[in-house]
């Protein structure tokens, strides 16, 4: 994030001789909506006041770029934006090769995990169950998957797995995590069933999670899986918005009601300037005849599926019985195509 030319253009070097290729930012305006998602920040010192009115969350791997000389910010604006290091050029080049070349998920062909969140467009709207839903289809069909509850008052998204009972670390052990987490340690100390994990809240006193811990969650989460889902909270808090940022793929759950719209319209607004890639999921039945594309063109965003009335769902829940587990019914067939649409997706942006 920088504005400085002469500053941009050692960058570029620099990182080309890391093997990096980078996303540049003029200002905090313009790198919000990939903050919580990259790998690597480097924050040129002509944007950290910028950057601190801007009150962007605080996040780990940030660092603060410049020249050496008689402006040298030091260490006071970089603690105040929250960058962990400070590196002025020319002395921190060869520093600053290293970090580019070393630990950045994909800076040397390694894979990173894509990521897609599921948000309500008004309460009991049902997008945890579809993040359930994605979660476990994705597993089925042969994605090591991480599913993440980030919403506090969401009543623990263990429950709609029926895993309240499995041993493993909930967010509260989580809270200090601030920096770079270890991937597989992670998956190994989460509540797990095969190539399906969970972080979930538990049902003690509610507490408020650092976004520092979100945010080296989620980079721990990419690299360590190969698909994240994320459900996330209708009022959005500064881990909310780290959860995200990182997601190639957003979609709001909506019931096929006047009020459901209103109410959604609410939460779009809140979500589209943080995210990329923003869909509709119309959830029937419709009492009104409201139709699911009309629904979408209320809201200004592409119709990514519906989702038809499923009588045993319900059921199946209270008994514990994890959404779209048999593999068959309206909520398997539509996870089913969103996947294949993220893959088809992906392998176009491959190409």
């Amino acid at each position: 994030m920088t504005s400085d030319g002469d500053l941009l253009d050692d960058l570029l070097r620099l990182a080309a001789a890391g093997g990096t290729e980078v996303e540049v930012a003029a200002d905090p305006a313009a790198a919000r909506s990939r903050w919580g998602a990259a790998p690597l920040i480097l924050v040129g010192t002509d944007q950290a006041q910028s950057c601190l009115r801007a009150r962007l969350p605080r996040r780990p791997r940030v660092v603060l770029v410049g020249r050496s000389g008689p402006a040298d910010p030091g260490w006071d604006i970089a603690e105040l934006i929250g960058a962990e290091h400070v590196a002025m050029l020319p002395a921190a080049e060869p520093w600053l090769v290293d970090r580019f070349a070393d630990g950045v998920p994909g800076a040397s062909g390694g894979v990173v995990g894509r990521v897609v969140a599921v948000v309500g467009g008004r309460g009991g709207a049902g997008a945890s169950v579809l993040a359930g839903g994605l979660a476990v289809t994705a597993v089925r069909g042969g994605l090591r998957t991480l599913l993440v509850d980030a919403d506090p008052l969401g009543g623990g998204l263990d429950l709609v797995l029926g895993w309240e009972q499995l041993e493993g670390l909930r967010w509260p052990s989580l809270t200090e995590a601030d920096g770079r987490v270890d991937a597989p340690a992670l998956v190994r100390a989460l509540p797990s069933r095969g190539d399906l994990v969970m972080l979930s809240w538990d049902r003690g006193d509610l507490f408020s999670l650092p976004a520092e811990a979100m945010a080296a969650t989620m980079d721990a989460a990419r690299r360590g899986r190969d698909l994240v889902v994320v459900d996330l909270p209708r009022q959005l808090d500064d881990p909310a918005v780290i959860a995200l940022q990182a997601a190639d793929q957003v979609y709001v759950v909506v019931p096929a009601e006047l009020r459901a719209v209103a109410a959604a319209a609410r939460v779009v607004a809140a979500v589209d300037p943080h995210c990329a890639d923003l869909a509709v999921i119309v959830r029937g039945p419709a009492p009104g005849r409201l139709k699911a594309r009309e629904i979408a063109g209320a809201l200004h965003l592409p119709l990514a599926g519906t989702l038809r009335p499923e009588p045993g769902l319900s059921r199946g829940l209270e008994r514990g019985e994890a959404p779209a587990a048999t593999g068959r019914g309206p909520l398997a067939t539509l996870c089913q195509r969103l996947l294949a649409d993220l893959d088809g997706a992906s392998a176009q942006g491959a190409a």
